[in-house]
């Protein structure tokens, strides 16, 4: 994940995704508007910098509170990197909240029936999913 343009002051930034560690719910190449310092709760998808790579920013889903911060899970099962990997995520290293989700336009999108799909589904709120911390018990 990159940030762009974020300064101490600045309650909303842009950041990108990369990698498949949030499929379906974001995809590699989307971009996030984050609400920096915003309050989370389970389900919430969040910004963090990693706890093992604190340079890296990751994003994860808030699935519950446990000893030593919180636990977050990727909503792709078969991707790795959350915190199955490295543990709990310290409150020290949870940088904000994920608000709204920008899909770019592909290529294979130029038809006008294409470029009318991707207009109706390109910009997004990123909701809660309150089941997370049930999916997190299932495993």
């Amino acid at each position: 994940m990159t940030e762009q343009g974020r300064e101490a002051t600045v309650p909303f930034g842009i950041a990108e995704v990369t990698g498949p560690s949030m499929y379906p719910t974001l995809a590699h190449g989307d971009q996030v508007l984050v609400h920096y310092g915003a309050g989370v709760r389970p389900g919430d998808v969040a910004v963090m910098r990693h706890p093992l790579q604190q340079d890296l920013l990751i994003v994860k889903r808030i699935a519950e509170r446990r000893e030593g911060g919180w636990w977050v899970l990727g909503d792709n099962p078969y991707a790795e990197g959350d915190s199955r990997v490295f543990g709990a995520v310290p409150d020290e290293l949870l940088l904000g909240r994920v608000r709204v989700r920008y899909r770019p336009r592909r290529a294979d999108q130029a038809s006008a029936r294409g470029a009318l799909a991707w207009a109706l589904s390109a910009l997004r709120p990123v909701l809660s999913d309150r089941s997370a911390s049930r999916r997190l018990r299932a495993r």
